[in-house]
């Protein structure tokens, strides 16, 4: 595949959206923990124990991590397809999928919602298994 085909991949663009999510949970996570535990404690060397979080910056850490559990799969996974190519389509509509699930996730890990929050995850696992499966067939 030339250059030029593999930037106009449609795997590209999700990549680097993607990175902006990951980017935007990040700094999400770290302005709350910022928040509860004080500009010193941020601009400090972290040393000991941290004071504990509390809910939604707890969360906000719990929801970044989950994501970085994923993410290099999905990033692994979407570039595959953008090299190899995805004929059938069920590649994209699986990186679309784990996009837009790992976006509705935040929302609903900092409220608190269960059992809907899991089930988006499991969106987003199956998103996974859509691209993974493009590369197979």
């Amino acid at each position: 595949m030339d250059a030029a085909a593999l930037a106009a991949s449609p795997f590209i663009t999700l990549v680097a959206w993607s990175a902006a999510l990951l980017v935007f949970q990040v700094m999400l996570q770290g302005a709350l923990s910022t928040s509860d535990r004080g500009q010193a404690w941020n601009a400090g060397p972290r040393d000991g124990e941290a004071k504990p979080l509390g809910r939604l910056a707890g969360r906000a850490e719990r929801a970044s991590a989950n994501l970085r559990e994923s993410y290099p799969a999905f990033v692994g996974l979407a570039l595959c397809l953008a090299l190899a190519g995805d004929p059938t389509g069920w590649g994209y509509r699986g990186a679309l999928l784990w996009f837009a699930c790992r976006l509705l996730y935040i929302p609903l890990y900092l409220a608190g919602v269960a059992y809907v929050r899991s089930l988006i995850w499991l969106g987003s696992l199956a998103g996974l298994f859509m691209m993974f499966a493009a590369i197979l067939l």
